[in-house]
């Protein structure tokens, strides 16, 4: 951005051109059409809404012509530039206006179509009749605890909490740092001297993060608390970034554990990933996100064992929950979340839909070069998968539930609340969700806050007698700036950001005469060193302030100093309230207003913004005034009220100081764990018999046959186990997740005991021969996992694919293969014998894109003569917000609704279908809807699942929301202790719409070249490109020149996985 300096010699230029232009002779120029007035013309459709660095350019040409002929001719080809960028935007204001339109279409079709479904059972629920399939956990809706609504409650909660010992595990924005420029860093945090303000995103949510860690680890029944975010190694950051582990210390042992243990407490974990030594921006995150999961995945795992060691009794200790802040944290947090099985809580802190709106309004740019500039849809995209993957999604205010998150296809208040009505009444919701929307305001640490009751002329007496106690140095460096410093001062503490709309308090200051000669004005306005190394819109947002000081003759009147310490920020509250003075927020839109708390703490008034949080702060503390941001005359009038009548200054005083525990961490904490008590417990299932954490290298006889009873026990669905599980604590919770379990069970358990039925005989009689008494599965003994992931254009080919690999990577190095497909087992069953391939000769299958993993069995006596058995403790754990039989019904429905318009384009496909898989034939994939419309059309119907097109769009995949051929790697790696950077996956160069998941992690990637490239149609109309999220330039991914046995194993020598 070139600055704003320009715009008033524009205006002068166009006003010393005068009336003698209208002497020319006719032309067609804009000035002779009608009553045209440049000046109010560019004020009104430039100033306000554009901010063209090529105007400027343009400008400063016309500037520089000195004859007036020349140059009125480019100002009024300027004016043309002008009315063409109004009439875009306008144009992109129709095009948004229409999307919003359809979009709010969209959520009351899907609103009016969920109601259909549910309706009769609610009318029934009404009654009091329950359905049959809601009956057998309406006992557990029944003693559901009740809302957190009373301080009994709260200390009730907090005697259950004692016994606990949680493990929580947060997720920060995982946005890579920059290596080479200080002005856009990221993942910047640590527990002390935090550097806020240095950039538009270590502001206040930084510290948020990291004091709710510090506070949680003081709780009762807390015992550990992992904050995961990146480590950074750069030469212009602090090497304390660099430390891999950095422990909180507790501001206070008021609420302290009891006892601790050798690893409990708040925890900083640094993970390294991505370049190591290249700068890449926040907006090309997105391909490094699964090495971030993988990374975190071992973390979460070793110490899950240490924890189980110290406190679980040799058990594993899984966290209780997984809570992302932000969209890639919020990405990261929901595949941990499915590779572990456990709750998910999310704070999106700032939101994409909502910036992408703001964006638009503006009129700079389209749709498409947003999403260029910002990877926009791939954000939105990670909220949305947020949202389905969530318990619960905390909010700091309502206005962030009402104005924000209802953008989104995942969420609909209307429909949530039909959802919670049913579940109150014991009612199915046919396999429809909705995340929890929780208000939580941030909290606080007031211990060490000491209300100043003095004022300056009394203070200073003080000090002349007291000279021991000096001042602290941020006083005499604001002071100093002050003619009159015993006035009171009005203090604003934010970022040089256009959204925080400082120029207009500038004005208001500047213009209102008996509001200067009251009061001084202090703007702490970040640290800087230059303006000219400040970001763009910081530097003219600064600019523009100097200038109305220079403007309104503002010297000794308005302080803004270039440095201070986060530890000085207490002092300049103190500062402020010593003079009696008044804190100001007036941003045009504040999500929260974390600052106004910390003012109200210090015993400061509050003037705030009506838009955001200040609305809900204000409505607890009632110590301020709200103002419209945009009226400059009404926070000129607020300010001025305060500081003139001190009978409401000590009002408001003293309501802030009263309520402002209300805002404490204790508080804060107490109403954040009933929330993670409420959410249904989940953990991996075969946790009472794990065999995961052993001793992998011993090799005994005895150990193989211990693993194949422990497999025997969890091949075998046991309905009694989860009826039991359904009334213990999973009472408590608090999400929608009334379906239809009942008939799932049965048939999965039907599904299980064909599969197994003789598997687990033959493989205790055969194991010693066939795993050489090793463990089960023989993949935890293997040197190497090769994936085949190849997505081929014809089926018949993948007979060759899979021979071609496995000749390559002949026999000298222990090597396993998994085979990972959208097809069937009975379909790999076919295209295995096809080939003369064995199913002995792999470890596993990951088959209907994920939604099944089986094992390869030595009979096949189980009746359907197919040499597999299931895995169902995948089935289980991918069961999560599983729309079962009302997520069928949805789909059939849609795909009656297509071949009514395209004749007989879709059916369902039984035959492939399984119990967490509902397939359906494709005849023509040109005549349906891409595969981002229909997940939008499930997650408008509060429907949540993964949907996938196979096989060059000839087959339909849908399962559950977390399950993915990736997430069942991850599944291997927990159950079984498969080491993930010993994989080395292989794929096409294109495939099937999931084919993003399988490239990035920690494992290798070997691309085919050659194959899978016609399924580039598949991908060709997307929310995003291919290319904003496949990491192409990573170094554990490489491409074969072709798909012969001699490319291959050039690739495998290339990663060092075999020798020359």
């Amino acid at each position: 951005m070139a600055g704003n300096d320009w715009i008033n010699s524009y205006l002068e230029a166009i006003l010393d051109v005068g009336p003698g232009i209208d002497d020319a002779k006719s032309s067609l120029l804009l000035r002779e059409r009608g009553n045209f007035s440049p000046t109010r013309y560019f004020v009104e459709e430039v100033i306000t809404g554009f901010d063209e660095t090529d105007l400027h350019r343009s400008w400063v040409r016309a500037a520089a012509t000195r004859g007036p002929k020349e140059r009125n001719t480019r100002l009024e080809n300027m004016c043309w530039r002008i009315w063409n960028l109004a009439r875009t935007k306008k144009k992109l204001e129709v095009e948004e206006a229409q999307r919003k339109a359809n979009r709010r279409l969209e959520h009351e079709r899907g609103r009016r179509e969920a109601t259909a479904d549910m309706s009769e059972d609610l009318s029934e629920g009404e009654k009091g009749d329950l359905v049959g399939d809601g009956s057998a956990r309406g006992d557990r809706i029944s003693r559901r605890m009740p809302r957190i609504n009373s301080v009994d409650i709260m200390e009730n909660l907090a005697n259950q909490l004692k016994e606990k010992k949680f493990y929580i595990t947060f997720i920060w924005n995982v946005v890579l740092s920059n290596q080479q420029s200080s002005r856009s860093l990221h993942g910047l945090i640590r527990g002390e001297s935090m550097e806020l303000g240095r950039d538009s995103d270590t502001g206040g949510q930084v510290k948020y993060v990291v004091e709710l860690a510090r506070a949680l680890g003081t709780m009762p029944g807390v015992y550990r608390v992992d904050l995961l975010t990146r480590q950074v190694s750069a030469p212009d950051v602090d090497w304390t970034y660099a430390e891999p582990t950095e422990m909180l210390s507790p501001r206070t042992t008021e609420n302290s554990m009891q006892e601790l243990g050798e690893s409990s407490g708040a925890y900083i974990i640094r993970i390294p990933f991505g370049p190591k030594d290249k700068y890449i921006p926040k907006e090309m995150i997105w391909p490094h996100i699964p090495e971030f999961v993988d990374c975190a995945l071992s973390h979460i795992r070793q110490m899950s064992k240490v924890l189980g060691e110290q406190i679980g009794g040799g058990e594993p200790v899984w966290p209780v929950a997984i809570h992302g802040h932000y969209a890639d944290a919020g990405d990261s947090a929901a595949l941990l979340s499915g590779a572990l099985n456990v709750p998910m809580l999310f704070t999106g802190h700032s939101l994409g839909r909502d910036k992408l709106e703001q964006l638009l309004k503006q009129g700079r740019q389209s749709r498409e070069e947003i999403n260029t500039t910002y990877k926009i849809m791939r954000r939105i995209e990670a909220e949305e998968l947020s949202l389905d993957a969530s318990e619960v999604v905390i909010t700091s205010t309502r206005q962030e539930i009402e104005e924000q998150w209802r953008l989104y296809d995942g969420f609909d208040p209307i429909l949530e609340r039909k959802l919670r009505a049913r579940i109150r009444r014991g009612v199915s919701c046919h396999g429809r969700f909705m995340p929890r929307m929780v208000v939580i305001p941030p909290g606080m640490e007031f211990h060490h806050i000491v209300p100043h009751d003095g004022d300056m002329d009394g203070d200073v007496e003080r000090n002349e007698e007291n000279s021991t106690s000096p001042d602290p140095p941020i006083w005499s460096e604001i002071m100093r700036f002050f003619s009159n410093p015993r006035k009171p001062m009005i203090l604003a503490l934010a970022r040089p950001d256009p959204k925080k709309n400082l120029t207009t308090l500038v004005k208001a200051f500047g213009e209102c005469r008996p509001l200067r000669e009251l009061a001084n004005l202090t703007l702490i306005m970040g640290n800087r060193d230059s303006i000219d190394e400040m970001s763009g819109a910081n530097a003219s947002v600064l600019l523009s302030i100097l200038k109305l000081i220079d403007k309104y003759d503002l010297y000794g009147q308005v302080a803004y100093p270039k440095h201070h310490k986060q530890y000085e920020v207490p002092d300049i509250y103190r500062l402020a309230a010593k003079t009696k003075g008044v804190f100001i927020n007036p941003a045009f839109i504040e999500p929260f207003g974390l600052t106004l708390i910390e003012a109200a703490a210090y015993g400061l008034p509050i003037v705030a913004t009506k838009n955001g949080g200040p609305v809900d702060i204000h409505r607890v503390l009632d110590n301020g005034l709200l103002v419209d941001p945009h009226d400059q005359q009404s926070i000129a009038d607020a300010l001025l009220k305060l500081v003139s009548d001190k009978h409401l200054w000590a009002r408001c005083r003293q309501n802030g100081l009263k309520n402002i525990h209300l805002f404490s961490w204790p508080e804060h904490c107490k109403t954040y764990l009933s929330r993670i008590v409420m959410c249904k417990p989940r953990q991996p299932r075969w946790q009472s018999s794990d065999v995961g954490f052993e001793n992998l290298e011993t090799n005994s006889p005895g150990d193989s046959l211990r693993d194949i009873q422990d497999l025997s026990l969890n091949l075998k669905f046991s309905l009694d186990g989860e009826k039991s599980e359904g009334t213990g604590t999973g009472a408590l919770d608090n999400s929608f997740d009334i379906d239809d379990s009942v008939d799932r069970k049965s048939n999965l358990e039907k599904a299980d005991l064909k599969f197994s039925k003789g598997a687990i005989g033959s493989l205790m009689e055969k194991a010693g021969q066939h795993f050489g008494g090793g463990r089960f599965p023989a993949m935890r003994m293997r040197k190497y996992i090769f994936v085949i992931a190849v997505d081929c254009d014809s089926v018949s080919d993948i007979p060759k694919v899979i021979r071609t690999i496995m000749d390559a990577a002949g026999k000298e190095n222990p090597i396993g293969f998994i085979l990972s497909t959208s097809l069937s087992v009975s379909e790999v069953h076919s295209i295995l014998v096809s080939g003369s391939i064995s199913p002995l000769d792999f470890d596993a299958f990951i088959c209907n894109s994920g939604g099944v993993v089986y094992y390869p069995s030595l009979s096949s006596e189980d009746g359907l003569g197919l040499p597999f058995t299931v895995d169902s403790d995948y089935q289980s754990h991918i069961e999560y917000r599983w729309g079962g039989e009302g997520l069928r019904k949805t789909l059939v429905r849609w795909a009656t609704s297509v071949n009514d318009k395209n004749g007989q384009t879709v059916e369902e496909n039984e035959s492939r279908s399984t119990t967490h898989c509902y397939a359906f034939r494709v005849k023509d994939a040109e005549l349906i809807p891409p595969v981002k419309e229909l997940r939008k059309l499930m997650r408008v119907q509060a429907l949540r699942c993964h949907v996938i097109y196979c096989q060059n769009g000839t087959t339909l995949n849908v399962i559950p929301v977390l399950a993915s051929r990736a997430q069942a790697l991850r599944y291997l790696y927990i159950r079984w202790g498969l080491e993930l950077s010993n994989v080395i996956t292989f794929v096409g160069e294109c495939g099937d719409t999931d084919y993003e998941g399988l490239l990035g992690g920690v494992h290798k990637t070997v691309i085919l070249k050659g194959i899978g490239n016609d399924a580039l149609k598949l991908h060709s109309n997307r929310s995003y490109p291919l290319e904003h999220v496949l990491p192409f330039n990573c170094p554990n991914i490489v491409q074969a020149k072709g798909c012969c046995n001699e490319d291959v194993r050039a690739s495998l020598q290339n990663i060092g996985v075999i020798k020359e």
